[in-house]
């Protein structure tokens, strides 16, 4: 079967921005209601829900990607035969994962109060709502999930994020006039359990509808489900640190800290990690690109181009600290009250946080497109291992900042290094020395922007609007004038804008032709 990439690659970014805005504005709408109904407890208590949940989801990781790549050659093939028989083991695949996270998850269930600090919302029952929460998880394995691998093979990724926009239009819609005219959060909940089930449903029916030649029948030879099993068993270990690491953080500051605190601590990450997923796009778009690359072009012509993402990578994320660090403390007083408020510090935690993310997303990259999951599978669950004991050290004296910085430390002593070591030995053969050099120069100019802004904002102390108003221009001219001062004397800086300049529509270039100047 003919697939036109370009098309599909083009539709799917275009989608996959128009899902970021959204995922990034309608729940902070419904984390904003909420706040102002029930109260930052039952805030606190859903993001414990979905973090305890995402930890037995591990038992689904590396399954869809497994037989989405399955399906590559057999859907070029047009080999039906081959794909029905794949769509029948990722059924039987889901449904026993579908049934190991509720055994386990009902074995969890007597164990969830010890996880919750200090008093739970007067009158709710935790084992219920738990319980609630777990159907809805279970119920999205069972229903027809295995179709959606079909959307995912034909790069349709598209139609999924359309059908989960209006379901989940249509969901938070009548979740926020149950949470307003209402305020029962066993209803809430209900209609996320009834929501997980329409969508599925959905989807099942759309994908029947354009791929009516695919059932679940068939049976693989025992060499190929071999093949896809390690393929399975190498994604889980890559991808199990990931999900520990955002869960663990967020089940450690409840059984320590308290619903209260985790709420705070959520509303704060909520908005790093919601601009975090913008630049996600540029990681996501860039991967197939960059796996040509590797394949097709010289070791010293990857590394050039691992320099020019990096300085692309550095003035996003430079400006992004820079913005977080003044803009946050108003914006967070405007949204959540003063007494809903963390400590600047935290703020300048979160800067760095942000910054080291994007750096080890963009090793990260190179990682996935040159296809080092073998020799990487264990990097990720000692990071994680090593974060999950510095959290329950650090949180019992620093807290919530204990928490983000055992993050950091995590990636910085363990990651990082190691990732360099394999991109260095196996992709790159090049002196990680002069690497490193560079990436310090890089957090040194980020550093010394941020603070120049810090400096400059805080004379701008008047209403919260208009303090946000402007900060914003001048964070927005102030760091980009001090990145290209200095950027501009770096070698490869020519070359990432001779990228942008190509990138660009050429009439707009005409228009625009004194960039070509800078």
């Amino acid at each position: 079967m003919k697939i036109n990439r370009s098309q599909n690659a083009v539709r799917n970014i275009a989608f996959g921005v128009l899902v970021k805005i959204y995922n990034l504005f309608v729940p902070f709408i419904i984390r904003t209601v909420m706040i102002y109904t029930l109260g930052m407890q039952y805030l606190g208590l859903n993001s414990l829900f979905v973090s305890v949940l995402s930890v037995l989801n591990l038992a689904e990781l590396g399954v869809g990607s497994a037989m989405v790549f399955s399906m590559y050659k057999p859907i070029a093939e047009d080999d039906k035969g081959t794909i029905c028989a794949l769509m029948r083991l990722y059924k039987i695949y889901y449904r026993i994962i579908g049934l190991i996270i509720l055994v386990i998850g009902l074995l969890l269930t007597p164990f969830i109060p010890k996880l919750i600090s200090g008093t739970l919302p007067e009158g709710m029952d935790v084992y219920i709502l738990y319980l609630m929460n777990l159907a809805a998880t279970v119920i999205t394995y069972w229903l027809f999930a295995y179709k959606n691998c079909l959307l995912s093979a034909h790069q349709r990724s598209d139609i999924t994020h359309k059908i989960n926009m209006i379901v989940l239009t249509v969901q938070y819609g009548i979740q926020i006039i149950v949470l307003v005219l209402v305020k029962n959060y066993y209803i809430y909940i209900m209609i996320l359990f009834l929501f997980s089930a329409i969508e599925n449903i959905v989807r099942a029916l759309v994908v029947d509808k354009l791929y009516p030649q695919y059932r679940a029948v068939g049976k693989l030879p025992q060499g190929e489900i071999k093949k896809i099993n390690q393929r399975v068993r190498d994604l889980f270990t890559s991808k199990i640190g990931t999900i520990i690491v955002d869960s663990v953080d967020t089940i450690v500051i409840s059984a320590f800290l308290g619903l209260t605190a985790l709420a705070i601590y959520q509303n704060y990450f909520y908005i790093i990690t919601s601009i975090a997923g913008f630049v996600t796009i540029i990681f996501t778009s860039c991967t197939a690109g960059v796996g040509n690359s590797i394949v097709t072009e010289t070791k010293e012509k990857n590394y050039n181009d691992l320099k020019k993402f990096m300085l692309i990578i550095s003035w996003i994320s430079g400006f992004c600290i820079c913005c977080f660090a003044c803009l946050y403390q108003p914006f967070m007083e405007l949204w959540v009250g003063k007494e809903n408020m963390l400590s600047f510090s935290f703020v300048i935690c979160l800067c760095v946080y942000f910054f080291v993310k994007q750096m080890n997303s963009l090793l990260n990259l190179y990682k996935d497109a040159a296809g080092i999951w073998h020799e990487d599978r264990f990097r990720p669950l000692v990071t994680a291992l090593a974060n999950l004991g510095m959290n329950l050290i650090m949180v019992q004296f620093w807290g919530l900042h204990g928490i983000l910085m055992s993050t950091v430390l995590s990636m910085l002593i363990i990651g990082m290094p190691w990732l360099l070591h394999n991109l260095f030995t196996i992709l790159f053969h090049h002196s990680i020395e002069d690497f490193l050099v560079r990436m310090l120069k890089y957090v040194l100019v980020s550093a010394i922007a941020c603070l120049v802004c810090i400096v400059v904002c805080s004379f701008v102390k008047i209403d919260l609007i208009p303090t946000i108003i402007i900060r914003g221009i001048i964070c927005s001219v102030l760091s980009n004038i001090i990145f290209y001062i200095i950027y501009r004397k770096f070698s490869e800086f020519a070359q990432v804008k001779a990228l942008i300049l190509a990138m660009l529509p050429q009439k707009l270039v005409q228009k625009l032709s004194f960039l070509e100047k800078l």
